[in-house]
């Protein structure tokens, strides 16, 4: 087995429900790099690391890489440093890391063998060496519920200085995947276990189904010598190469291009809902090819069955926008704050699609802010909206404000979910530039506004927001 396809067979294949047991490791596994790096080099830039423990953590970091030292004593270096520190406060550290960088390091092709673990039916888990605060909240982000992870003695809400328990190195990583496994009533016989090093080869061959996934070279030689299953994750793409960045300044002039068109037809045909047509059937498909990327539509119908609706989607990337347009095409427009009206930079899209325009800066009157939107969904336009407000960190679902399902219920619209896989691996979420790739896209069934009221708005909020997280949660079809 030497490919994620196989890998995908293989899970398959394997008994379902939850007496399979699936344990990832986290470092080099789940994520490209290491978050124990993170850390640090956020200590070193915040001047939160004394010259004596740098000196320490590097010698201990030397004898467990070179000499084959256990981690027990790096990890007490680390969890020394913290003596004294609240509990929350460093679960807020490590927050704000997983948001800034580790959720960039996180390979694309995992959530696929997550998801697929998942839909078998199988048990997930996390098997690291890591501390909670670096785990945690990728275990959170891959809707991993169980951790086994090394954890810092806590007492008062205060670390002390020292581990509860020896680190998950090794052969008290397989130790406690073991213990889980007898608590869950599972046979490891039928266990899948992940990991790229060498240190997890007893937990490996505590189970019937060993991964060496992003396997490092000695584990690599075990994983042939053992006839072990061994394959490679497609790293993420985060930088800009050359070549895509030629093909997304290309993609930008080519939408601009097709604006200037369309502004013209519109100019000739006196109806600037032509021209916005125009550009929407025609740029974002334009702009996609030329970055390379192919836009795949399930439940395309549902796009279409009925209008005017008010399209909502998950938004992860600046590349949600062609990828919406792509699918809704045409009779649609979009929401922005009324000072985007005097933007330069967005005046032209604005005029160009008729943006409705609304007026947040009076809480009082929410309803009456909204009747611009309103307005042109009465009037046939739909409206394209992300309920989250802003762009999400990774594609986990954030909470959904209610602005949208106003919209709806006000005009007596249906409301169309629109799932986006993928569009945050090729395009990040601060990124100017775009790779090539495939986006997969769920339209789901339109939801009927009809009977809804301002006092069951919350429940109704609820429920659209579960379609999306199932949805995600399943992974693309």
């Amino acid at each position: 087995m030497s490919s994620v396809e196989d890998l995908h067979r293989a899970i398959a294949a394997a008994p379902p429900g939850p007496g399979t047991l699936a344990a990832f490791d986290l470092d080099g596994t789940l994520i490209a790099g290491y978050s124990a790096s993170v850390v640090y080099r956020d200590r070193l830039r915040r001047f939160d690391i004394s010259l004596e423990e740098l000196l320490r953590t590097t010698g201990a970091a030397i004898d467990t890489q070179f000499r084959g030292a256990d981690v027990g004593r790096l990890m007490q270096i680390g969890v020394q440093a913290l003596a004294g520190r609240q509990d929350d406060e460093l679960r807020e550290w490590g927050l704000r890391l997983f948001r800034q960088e580790i959720a960039g390091m996180i390979y694309p092709e995992a959530r696929g063998l997550l998801a697929a673990h998942r839909r078998a039916g199988h048990t997930v888990v996390m098997a690291t060496s890591a501390t909670p605060y670096q785990a945690q909240f990728v275990a959170e982000d891959l809707d991993i519920a169980d951790v086994l992870c090394s954890r810092p003695e806590v007492e008062d809400g205060m670390l002390t200085g020292k581990l509860a328990a020896p680190p998950l190195w090794g052969s008290e990583k397989a130790k406690a995947l073991a213990a889980y496994a007898d608590g869950r009533g599972a046979d490891l016989g039928d266990a899948f276990a992940y990991s790229n090093g060498a240190e997890d080869v007893p937990m490996l061959e505590s189970v019937g189904r060993p991964v060496a996934l992003n396997p490092d070279r000695g584990l690599t030689r075990v994983a042939r010598q053992r006839n072990w299953a061994s394959v490679t994750l497609r790293k993420p793409q985060r930088g800009a190469t050359p070549l895509s960045t030629a093909r997304t300044v290309a993609a930008i002039g080519a939408l601009m291009t097709t604006a200037a068109v369309g502004a013209s037809a519109g100019l000739l045909t006196r109806s600037r809902q032509t021209g916005a047509n125009l550009v929407g059937t025609v740029g974002p498909d334009v702009a996609l090819t030329i970055c390379g990327i192919t836009v795949q539509i399930a439940g395309r119908e549902n796009a279409w069955s009925e209008r005017p609706a008010v399209f909502m989607f998950n938004h992860q990337s600046s590349l949600d926008m062609l990828v919406i347009g792509s699918v809704i095409r045409r009779d649609v427009t979009g929401v922005a704050k009324k000072e985007a009206a005097r933007d330069p930079r967005f005046i032209p899209v604005g005029a160009l699609l008729d943006v409705a325009y609304i007026d947040r800066s009076d809480t009082t009157k929410a309803k009456a802010a909204l009747e611009p939107a309103v307005d042109k969904l009465r009037a046939g336009i739909s409206i394209a909206i992300a309920p989250e407000g802003t762009r999400s960190p990774t594609p986990r679902l954030g909470r959904f404000k209610k602005g949208g399902f106003h919209l709806a219920m006000q005009a007596g619209v249906p409301i169309v979910p629109i799932v986006i896989h993928d569009a945050g691996e090729l395009m990040w979420r601060n990124s100017l530039v775009a790779h090539p790739g495939t986006v997969h896209v769920e339209v789901l069934p339109p939801v009927s506004t009809v009977g809804w009221t301002t006092g069951k708005l919350d429940k109704h909020v609820r429920e659209v927001h579960a379609m999306f997280e199932a949805c995600l949660h399943a992974g693309h079809r």
